[in-house]
C-alpha cells in the first residue's frame, strides 16, 4: 500500500520573514529541514502581490530540489495570474491550479466546472506538454470530477476546509462520506486525488482512513504553526506518523 505523500507548504515561513529585512526565517532552510525529516515534497503558492512567497523563493527552491531526487515541487496558483510563468520557466513536478482572486485572503473554493472549462483547457494542455502534472483545486462534488477529467487534468486536490470545520462534531461522518464519494468519482474518471486546506495533526488520520486513495496532502498553516513549538523535524515526523496510522502501518493504527 502506497503511503500518502506529505508536501509541506512554506508560504507562512515566507510571511514571517517578510515582516523584517533580515532574511530570517529562511525558506530554503525550512525546506531542507523538512526534507531531511522525511517530507516528500515542497509546495509554494506565489501570489501576484508577493505577500509571502516571492519569485526568487520559487526559483531558489527549484534549484534546491534538484539535489533531492524523489522529492516533488508543487507550485500552486491561479493560471490566469502568475502561475503559468513559473510553470513555463521551471517545469515543476506538479502545478495546482487554484481559482483565487488577486487579493484573496486564502483559497476558499474550487473551480466551477464546466463554466471555466474552456478557459482552463489550453493552459492545462500547455502545462502537460511541458511534462508538468496538473491538479485542479476542487470542492468535494462527485458530479464535477468527470468534468475535471474532461478538461485534461491529471489530479484533483480536494478542498478540505469543510471537513476541518466538521471534524469532532456530529457532522464529521456525513462530511467524510461526501469526500469519499468525490474521491471515488475522481478515480472512476481516471484522476488521482490530492487533498489540502486546514488539515492538521488532529484531523489528518481520520480523513485518510475514510477517503480512499489520497496520493498527496499539502499542509502549510497548521504544520508551520506546529513547527513553532516542536521544530520542523519533529513536526514533519508527527505528520508522517498520522499518515502511517491511517495506512495501518504506524503506532496507534
Amino acid at each position: 500500500m502506497l503511503l500518502t505523500a506529505l508536501s509541506v507548504n512554506l508560504n507562512k515561513v515566507a510571511l514571517v520573514r517578510n515582516t523584517r529585512h533580515l532574511g530570517i526565517p529562511s525558506v530554503e532552510r525550512a525546506a531542507i529541514l523538512c526534507l531531511q525529516a522525511g517530507a516528500n515534497g515542497i509546495t509554494v503558492h506565489p501570489r501576484p502581490d508577493a505577500r509571502h512567497i516571492r519569485p526568487e523563493d520559487v526559483r531558489a527552491l527549484h534549484r534546491l530540489l534538484q539535489s533531492w531526487p524523489g522529492a516533488e515541487f508543487n507550485i500552486e496558483g491561479n493560471p490566469f495570474h502568475n502561475l503559468m510563468d513559473f510553470v513555463s520557466e521551471l517545469r515543476p513536478h506538479q502545478c495546482t491550479l487554484v481559482p483565487d482572486s488577486e487579493g484573496q485572503f486564502t483559497s476558499d473554493h474550487g473551480w466551477n466546472l464546466p463554466a471555466e472549462s474552456e478557459r482552463l483547457r489550453p493552459l492545462i494542455a500547455q502545462a502537460r506538454s511541458l511534462g508538468v502534472r496538473v491538479s485542479l483545486f476542487m470542492d468535494p462534488l462527485p458530479q464535477a470530477m468527470a468534468q475535471a477529467a474532461a478538461v485534461g487534468a491529471d489530479r484533483v486536490e480536494l478542498y478540505t476546509e469543510s471537513y476541518a470545520r466538521a471534524w469532532g462534531t456530529d457532522r464529521q461522518d456525513e462530511v467524510l462520506r461526501r469526500f469519499a464519494d468525490a474521491a471515488r468519482a475522481a478515480q472512476a474518471a481516471g484522476l488521482e486525488v490530492n487533498a489540502g486546506h486546514d488539515l492538521n495533526r488532529e484531523n489528518l488520520t481520520d480523513f485518510l482512513r475514510a477517503v480512499p486513495g489520497v496520493r498527496e496532502v499539502s499542509i502549510g498553516h497548521a504544520l508551520i504553526a506546529d513547527a513553532l513549538e516542536l521544530g520542523y523535524a519533529s513536526t514533519v515526523e508527527a505528520y508522517l506518523a498520522c499518515i502511517a496510522r491511517a495506512a495501518g502501518t504506524g503506532p496507534g493504527s
